[in-house]
């Protein structure tokens, strides 16, 4: 008698959270509109879609790092290979910048690129605009000083590293030489805009937060000092469609946690313990008021919660 045939789960890749069949609905869909515009020309609906998604598929690759999407190895290579393509920039970056700098010192005077590292404790439009230029110029430094750490003691590590840089070089040079002017416009723009995103909602989460590093065994029980008015949240509607990026707080506490269970761990645990003013409504009031409005009239505008005298305000 022939021997029984496997488990089907057994063969098919299995994600991690059914919720990850958002994740995959985005990265599909992202080259899915590029390609149809190469194709039949410039859409302002579909192209203003593209650009949603090119948010999205950044904090996909946040959440890929924090926890593999997959329970197969060969998966999720295959996704830091598909998130690179889309992206338009390698995934190891998040190691080195976000796992081993920001989360680790969590805002404070060591993370490398901290809002108030770059010409005081701001949040204005103006920050907002020029902080991932900022981000960037401190942050290649470490990029390259890691790479060398690992072509010294890990060179698997370090070679995988150099294939996505060469992947998302190669493709770039090969949709140039087809035609630079789609490329520009239905891939490399639109990945420009997704990764200055990315680096902005740095300054988004944490200008004018408190972040002084306070000792948890030193943190006064009250909101006004707690430890953990180092981010800022937001609990608007765009949460669901760029998988729950808002609940900072409780992401920083619990960055291995998926992202579809940071709604319950905020409204259980964290929000009642950051300050009332970190608690935001949704993204875009945020933003109008703070830096459109803001701008204007100083009412509009956010205070910081570092106190007048410490040396990092």
């Amino acid at each position: 008698m022939a021997p029984p045939l496997p488990d089907a789960r057994h063969r098919l890749p299995t994600l991690r959270h059914w919720r990850d069949w958002q994740s995959l609905a985005y990265l599909v869909a992202l080259p899915a509109l590029a390609a149809w515009q190469w194709v039949h020309g410039f859409q302002v609906v579909l192209y203003a879609l593209m650009l949603f998604l090119t948010l999205g598929i950044g904090v996909i690759h946040h959440n890929h790092v924090h926890l593999r999407m997959w329970r197969s190895r060969r998966m999720n290579r295959l996704t830091d290979f598909w998130i690179t393509l889309l992206q338009g920039h390698p995934t190891f970056v998040f190691w080195p910048a976000h796992v081993a700098n920001h989360h680790r010192h969590r805002h404070g005077p060591k993370d490398v690129a901290r809002t108030y590292r770059f010409g005081g404790d701001t949040n204005h439009l103006w920050g907002y605009l020029l902080h991932p230029f900022q981000a960037v110029w401190v942050l290649v430094p470490v990029f390259v000083g890691w790479l060398a750490r690992l072509h010294q003691h890990h060179r698997g590590a370090w070679r995988y590293c150099m294939a996505q840089y060469a992947l998302w070089l190669v493709s770039w040079t090969v949709l140039l030489a087809i035609d630079w002017r789609k490329a520009l416009l239905f891939v490399i723009v639109p990945q420009l805009h997704g990764l200055h995103w990315l680096l902005a909602t740095n300054y988004l989460q944490h200008a004018h937060a408190d972040g002084r590093k306070t000792p948890r065994k030193e943190a006064p029980s009250d909101t006004r000092g707690s430890q953990l008015n180092y981010a800022r949240n937001f609990e608007g509607l765009v949460n669901p469609l760029l998988f729950n990026i808002g609940l900072h707080t409780a992401h920083h506490e619990n960055p291995h946690a998926h992202w579809s269970e940071l709604t319950h761990l905020h409204h259980t645990r964290y929000r009642a313990q950051v300050a009332p003013a970190l608690n935001e409504g949704g993204l875009v009031p945020y933003m109008v008021r703070v830096f459109v409005l803001g701008t204007v009239w100083p009412r509009f505008r956010s205070r910081s919660l570092m106190p007048p005298d410490s040396p990092i305000a």
